[in-house]
């Protein structure tokens, strides 16, 4: 497999360093050519500068000749630009044939003028002037023509470089499109195909070898997914099992639970009815002792002492049902309040129907120091509270914790009927309820393990429509102790 991916990868690293190579050329090919016209053109400006130099030089000598206002100066500046025009015969690089025998011409005119006559000198000297003249319009036609020649040598050398450019940018874009970004849009739908758990290989006979590699490992990688979802779909349906039967016992545990902490709350309700009654009967029994001391008669004595008897019986069974009531408070442990809630509500998501919705506000940790037990009864009673109170329609319910300085905030919240006047006027009251199903017991154990733990509880209506259970728990409560 290597030497077959080795060869395309090397025949196309090769066609890319040669069409580097032609490109880099190309462009240093238009570079000299740029140049060399540069330096052509500014020669021969510098030349037609040299000619014109020397034709100003003439003019000025004419006029000071003719003129005749120093002859001495004339016949200098006529030397030195006779001088001009020998170095610049001297200098064939752009010296066209046609000038050269003006400038010849000129020269010869002009070399003995200072020995001639005045109509001589005269004749001569203008018919030089006229003869540079035509020389000066025959170099600027000359310039021109060398000037539309470079611009047509550089237009050429353009039209070639962009032709080429555009044909190596053309064939680099065919190239790029039909074998990077066709293979990788193929690549980008066989993933896609993974998101809806397609697994399946595909053919790779097709390809170009220098994606060989990467669709092999694409083949590689859908037969190991699909052992994975093999592997996950049985381990799902086996913990599906799993869950089913725990969720089972905890809802056979959960109910048990329930039952006895709703025992445990009519047994308090009877305990505290006891207490008061027990007072009312002790002032019975020392009502009934004194009077019956009153009585002198045997047979209303002996009926008295059955009613003694009765009423000491009665303070038995009261005294009996006090001492039963007694128990020891849970324990407060350490544990995450948000732990708690999160498995609170997967076990009540069995419990209620499905069209109501179960909700967390919780922070990621809060650390508290409650009793474990007692807190989860107390949420449950309230979440269940609230589902009972949807009725079995759609909606909401919402446990929502945060801690300050005043201590531990729970709200449970649902977007149910609320809570009725009489409720919120009254407040949470014993086997008091709404509902026909209903003990009146929830609610009153909550309060009850809300007080013992030392905190509040309020009820509360929310807009447009439901019910808002606020706990208050105290600053001791939040975090773990060390």
């Amino acid at each position: 497999m290597k030497p077959v991916f080795y060869r395309p990868v090397k025949l196309r690293g090769l066609a890319f360093l040669g069409l580097l190579l032609m490109a880099v050329a190309i462009l240093g090919g238009m570079i000299w050519r740029n140049l060399h016209h540069v330096e052509t053109v500014l020669s021969y400006v510098n030349y037609s500068h040299r000619i014109q130099k020397v034709s100003v030089g003439l003019q000025q000598a004419v006029i000071g000749y003719l003129t005749e206002a120093v002859p001495t100066s004339s016949s200098i500046a006529l030397t030195n630009t006779l001088d001009k025009m020998d170095a610049l015969m001297a200098d064939n690089r752009y010296l066209s044939e046609f000038t050269k025998i003006n400038l010849e011409t000129v020269r010869s005119m002009l070399v003995n003028v200072d020995e001639l006559g005045s109509k001589e000198k005269y004749s001569r000297l203008i018919a030089s002037l006229k003869i540079m003249s035509e020389t000066l319009d025959r170099e600027a036609l000359q310039r021109e023509i060398l000037l539309e020649n470079v611009n047509l040598d550089t237009q050429t050398d353009l039209y070639i470089a962009l032709v080429i450019f555009t044909v190596i940018l053309l064939g680099a874009m065919l190239f790029f499109h039909f074998r990077i970004l066709h293979p990788l849009n193929d690549l980008r739908k066989l993933l896609e195909r993974l998101t809806d758990g397609n697994y399946t290989p595909i053919t790779t006979d097709h390809l170009d070898p220098l994606l060989l590699p990467v669709f092999n490992s694409y083949n590689e990688m859908v037969t190991h997914l699909a052992e994975l979802e093999e592997a996950k779909h049985l381990y799902a349906q086996s913990l599906q099992r799993e869950v089913r039967l725990a969720t089972q016992t905890l809802l056979e545990q959960q109910y048990s639970l329930a039952r006895a902490e709703r025992l445990a709350a009519i047994g308090e309700v009877a305990a505290e009815l006891a207490h008061e009654i027990r007072n009312p009967l002790a002032g019975i029994q020392m009502a009934f002792s004194n009077l019956r001391r009153e009585i002198d008669d045997q047979h209303q004595g002996e009926r008295m002492e059955l009613i003694s008897s009765e009423l000491k019986r009665l303070g038995r069974l009261l005294n009996d049902m006090l001492d039963q009531s007694r128990h020891s408070p849970e324990a407060a442990t350490d544990f995450n309040m948000t732990a708690l809630i999160r498995d609170l509500l997967a076990l009540t998501r069995y419990q209620i129907a499905e069209t109501i919705q179960l909700d967390i506000d919780a922070p990621e940790s809060l650390p508290v120091h409650l009793p474990e037990s007692s807190l989860r009864q107390a949420l449950l009673n309230l979440v269940l509270n609230a589902a009972e109170a949807l009725d079995g329609q759609s909606g909401l319910i919402c446990i929502r914790t945060r801690a300050d300085t005043q201590g531990l905030h729970i709200d449970v919240i649902d977007n149910g009927p609320g809570f009725s006047q009489d409720m919120l006027d009254y407040g949470i009251r014993p086997f008091r309820t709404s509902r026909q199903r209903g003990t009146g017991l929830g609610l009153a154990m909550v309060q009850r393990f809300i007080k013992d733990a030392g905190g509040t509880i309020t009820l509360g209506n929310q807009e447009p429509h439901g019910a808002c259970v606020t706990l208050l728990l105290p600053q001791e409560c939040v975090g773990g102790r060390q």
